[in-house]
Formats: C-alpha cells, structure tokens, sequence
C-alpha cells in the first residue's frame, strides 16, 4: 500500500522553503501527514533515517514533520546551523537521541549539558595538548606500520573491519597504553551489541522507562551494559592502584590522565567513579568508530578513483620517502588531508546531530516554539550542490585553501561546531592523517567487483556489508 499524500508528488515540495504561520509560530513546509501515515512509502525505514533527509531536501532550505505529538524541523541551510549551534545556543539542548545514548554513555561529553559537560572538556583539555599528541602520534606510526606487516600481496580483506581492528590497537594504546587484551576486546564487543540495538533504543517512546522489562532487546541491552561496566569500572580500579604504586610511570595514556586530573578552573575536584566510567566509554567510543569508519570509507573512495590514489601516493613517496611519518609531517602532507576531508564530506562518520528547543526562538525566517526537535545532517548538507557542484563525485581539490574560504561554516562540519565540538577532533585528524599514510607507503587496494555497499547509519556511519577489497604491493 502507498501513499496518495499530494505532498509527495506536488511541484510546490521542490521549491524553496516558503514559512507556515502556525499562530504566533511560523514553520517550514513539509509532509501533510504525521510521520507514521508514510510508513509504506520508500523514505520511511527507521533503520535509515537519510532517506527521510533526502526525502525532505526537496522542500529546499528546511523542513516539517510531525512524529505524534512532536514537531520536527530538519534544517539543511549553513547559516540556520549557525545560529543554532552558536548564536543562539543558549535556546537549545540535547535531543532525544542524545539522551537516549545517555543510556549508555551517561553523562560523558557527548551526552552531558551544562556545567557537566564543560566540567568534563576541562577536566579532559589537558590530555589532548600538544606535548601529548607528538607521544601519541609516535604510537599511532608505530602501530600503523606493525599493522601493515601483516598484510600479504593479493590477498582480499574487509578493509573497514581492518580499519576497526587498527583503531581499536590504537585506542587500546592511547587510551589506556596496553595492547589489544581479552578486556579491550570484551569492552569492543559489549559496545557493537549495543551499537546493535541503537535504532531500537532511539525509535522505542519512553525506551528509559522499559529498561527494566522483559523485551528481548532489553535484556540483551542490560546484559551488554552491565558486563560493559563490570569490564571498564576493573581496568579503571587496576590503573588507580598502579598509579598508588610508588614510582609508577603515571600519565602515559588518556586514562591515567584523568585519573590524575582535577578541575582546577571550577570545583578543584577529581572525577568520581561514574564519572570516570562515563568519560573512558565516551572516548573509547568516539576515538575508535570514528577514525575507524573515516579510514574505511576513504579506502573505498581511494579504490574509486584511481587518478586522486595515484597523486596521494605521490605526495607520500615526496613527503616521507621510505621512512616512517612524524608529527612534524602532518602539515606537509596536504594532499592526504584534502583526501580525508572529501571522504568526511562524503561519508560522515557523525551523520546527523539533534537539538530540542527549550524556549521558543527565531531561527531565520522561522518562529520555533519550546519542545520542537531540530536537526542537520552532515550527509545531506555537505552534498548539497550550492556549495559542492557535482556532489557525488569526489574531488579532494574542493578543500584547498581557496575554496574552504569561498563556504560558510557550516557547508562542512563533520566533528560538529559550537561549544559542543568534539574535543578530539584535532587528535582524530591527526590519527587518520598518520595511519592513512604509514598503510598507504606500502600498500594499495582494489576494489572487489560486484559488491554492493550499502549505508548503515547508527550512531556511526558504517558501511552495512563492509568494503571488501584486494590488497596490492606499491610499485
């Protein structure tokens, strides 16, 4: 059965956003009905929410929905973003999603607003200055290069999950400077099983209520959760009691740092237990799926074309020659990170953020009354046409200097924006910068022929089947 919505067919939906007066509110245009009533329409799947984005696109700079009682705007325009996420920042709070992820994460810095959230950034700052991102960057080589010893010509692999496997060395070392243990591996398995039922958690009213019920997915949910605790709340307590240990080398890793660390600019306390808990899975969370699936699309896209692979090998080949990259190379390695940033643009590991208005507010052309949800995806924004022609193609150029500066602020935001940007994206950059380039001096990939891929947009951007490709000796 289908829909016989007029709005789905109506020439008016793909001109630009006109503003709906709603009594003393003014809304965008947008579908007739109540989200439910498209459930037999191709747009509404709740394991993909981007084909409801794209879906919406056609309404032009923004767009309305309702979801039951709720009202939602998806914004897709720069300076509408703006204004929410800086501007007028103080009018928004977190969205449903980001609570509901509060389930999991508590009040780490993803979750966290308020005092909370700014008392975990500075409690947190220290451990990504520069002083500890040149011993991190050494790491990150190191293991890049060990990681791609293993690899042998001609063999075919699942690069994402190769990438998954290489971040998560990485994160096992920065965080919490051990290898890839029984412990890693359980936390990493906990996580993927609840990363497994996000959709449900997200989709489910009144999800924090339930979490005590008998629903299959909620028992799997309170086991993976629990056993996720049991596992980092006993690394935490072995790394307090080494650090008790007289002469103990403390502050090696992002664990021992904030164990260490005290707020020094507010309360002049150390985190607490919870709150330690909080902060490791928050990193360990962002710090592995993102770099991870940022690599994964990237190899992918490289394997696509083959003009843009050969001048990133060439820049390689003049920048480091035969030796292993340093920090100080990240900065010359200009081409790479222009290869990054158009795999960001294309396929962003941070695919959509939410807000909830908590107090009625003007955004543009708009008049927004307390308790609507706004959203913005990076997946439809940064293929937008107006700032990126031709947007499916992939052209590491649009990110020279010049045409960053021809954009707003936010064409391109994959780490976010406002007093809520990541704090690690300098460190992610870098990351990926290093491990990119340490696997690429060796090796290239070539794509398996008749693969579909397909997106799967959970709290991350995953590729649903992987990206299976063949490994080939440079040169």
């Amino acid at each position: 059965m289908k829909s016989n919505d007029s709005d789905l067919t109506s020439s008016d939906a793909r001109k630009p956003a006109k503003v709906v007066i709603r009594g003393q509110y003014a809304y965008p245009p947008g579908l007739r009905f109540n989200l439910p009533f498209y459930r037999f329409h191709r747009f509404f799947d709740p394991t993909n929410p981007i084909l409801l984005f794209e879906h919406l696109q056609r309404y032009g700079r923004a767009a309305h929905y309702r979801i039951l009682m709720h009202d939602v705007v998806l914004f897709n325009d720069p300076n509408d973003i703006g204004e929410v996420l800086i501007d007028k920042a103080v009018f928004f709070g977190k969205d449903r999603t980001q609570k509901r992820m509060k389930i999991l994460l508590g009040e780490g810095m993803i979750t966290s607003d308020g005092e909370k959230h700014n008392r975990g950034r500075r409690i947190a700052a220290p451990a990504f200055h520069r002083r500890r991102i040149e011993r991190y960057a050494q790491q990150i080589v190191e293991i890049a290069a060990g990681f791609r010893s293993q690899w042998k010509p001609g063999e075919e692999l699942n690069i994402s999950a190769e990438m998954m496997r290489l971040s998560l060395q990485i994160t096992a070392r920065t965080l919490f400077d051990t290898e890839v243990t029984p412990e890693i591996h359980e936390i990493n398995d906990q996580v993927n099983i609840v990363m497994d039922l996000y959709n449900f958690l997200v989709a489910l009213p009144r999800a924090e209520l339930l979490l005590g019920s008998p629903l299959p997915q909620m028992r799997r949910f309170r086991a993976a959760k629990k056993r996720l605790d049991e596992v980092v709340s006993g690394m935490i307590s072995a790394r307090s009691a080494e650090a008790a240990t007289p002469g103990a080398d403390n502050g090696a890793d992002l664990l021992s740092m904030l164990l260490a660390a005290r707020d020094d600019q507010g309360d002049g306390l150390k985190l607490n237990a919870q709150e330690l808990r909080d902060q490791v899975l928050t990193l360990f969370l962002a710090g592995y799926e993102t770099v991870a699936n940022a690599l994964g699309w990237t190899w992918l896209l490289l394997g696509q074309n083959p003009e843009a692979a050969n001048r990133f090998h060439a820049e390689l080949d003049a920048v480091l020659g035969d030796r292993l990259a340093t920090l100080e190379d990240v900065p010359r390695l200009s081409y790479t990170t222009m290869v990054l940033s158009e795999s960001m643009r294309l396929y962003p590991p941070a695919w959509a953020m939410g807000r909830e208005v908590l107090a009625d507010v003007s955004i543009g052309p708009y008049r927004l009354r307390k308790g609507t949800m706004v959203f913005f995806s990076q997946y439809i924004v940064q293929r937008d046409p107006k700032w990126f022609p031709e947007p499916e193609l992939f052209r590491p150029e649009r990110f020279t200097a010049e045409a960053k500066a021809g954009r707003p602020r936010f064409a391109y935001f994959p780490f976010g924006g406002g007093g809520r940007q990541c704090i690690g994206e300098s460190f992610a950059w870098m990351e990926a910068i290093l491990a990119l380039a340490t696997i690429a001096q060796r090796w290239r990939v070539e794509l398996v022929a008749g693969q579909r891929i397909e997106l799967q947009p959970k709290i991350t951007l995953r590729p649903k089947n992987g990206i299976r490709v063949s490994i080939l000796p440079r040169g």
